[in-house]
């Protein structure tokens, strides 16, 4: 195994690992958000240096191997991936610590009827859904596991665009927590987001692994073996 081949391993244990946590950050806010347990948002929130911290690593080793060893073919697409993907999931966990901020924030427990007509949880599991498929599909190199991210999206963009409705009726007939009613919209936005970083991660996958670039295709064009 030559340095360049320890190197690029070093790479995907120190992005697997930054991916888990991530993925663990999005667990809590989920649980945060439906217990309304403030500590546990503080422990989101907290944590969201660790993410960071992991993210200037990746990006200051992403670097040096560049500098040191002139990747090229599939170890330059890795690497290139790698920066990206990192990239994406430093923003997945800044949108978990933002929902926790919510639920610290909020003076009252979130209505949990509204909740329901929004299908916060339902957002909440697929978008965990979705980012724990695509962490398995660059592990195992497996872009036909990487394709099916696209098709979860929907449901993440179906209930975002359903939502803006409910919540407006809600704010006629609730004028007295309109701002319980805007948060939860807000935090409806930011897992339609978590769904867009999960596919951008799918796409580098199969940049990495196959050298294709999906990048501004057609949903159908990403769907294709």
């Amino acid at each position: 195994m030559t340095q360049l081949d320890n190197e690029i391993r070093e790479l995907k244990e120190e992005l697997l690992e930054l991916w888990l946590l991530v993925n663990l950050q999005l667990e809590k806010a989920q649980q945060s958000l439906i217990s309304m347990d403030k500590d546990l948002a503080r422990e989101v929130i907290a944590n969201e240096k660790r993410v960071n911290s992991y993210e200037l690593k990746l990006d200051r080793n992403c670097e040096n191997v560049f500098a040191l060893f002139n990747p090229v073919a599939m170890d330059l697409r890795f690497v290139l991936a790698v920066l990206k993907i990192n990239s994406n999931l430093e923003r997945t966990g800044d949108i978990a610590e933002g929902i926790a901020k919510f639920v610290k924030e909020v003076a009252n427990d979130f209505d949990k009827n509204l909740l329901e007509l929004i299908n916060v949880n339902e957002m909440f599991e697929t978008s965990i859904y979705m980012m724990a498929n695509v962490l398995e599909a660059f592990e195992n190199e497996d872009t036909k596991m990487a394709r099916k991210i696209f098709k979860q999206d929907e449901v993440l963009d179906k209930i975002n665009k359903k939502a803006s409705g409910v919540i407006a009726k809600y704010c006629k007939e609730n004028p007295d927590n309109i701002e319980q009613a805007l948060y939860l919209l807000s935090i409806v936005q930011k897992l339609e987001r978590v769904g867009d970083h999960a596919k951008n991660m799918a796409e580098e996958t199969i940049f990495y692994i196959e050298a294709k670039v999906l990048k501004h295709k057609s949903k159908s064009d990403k769907k294709k073996k």
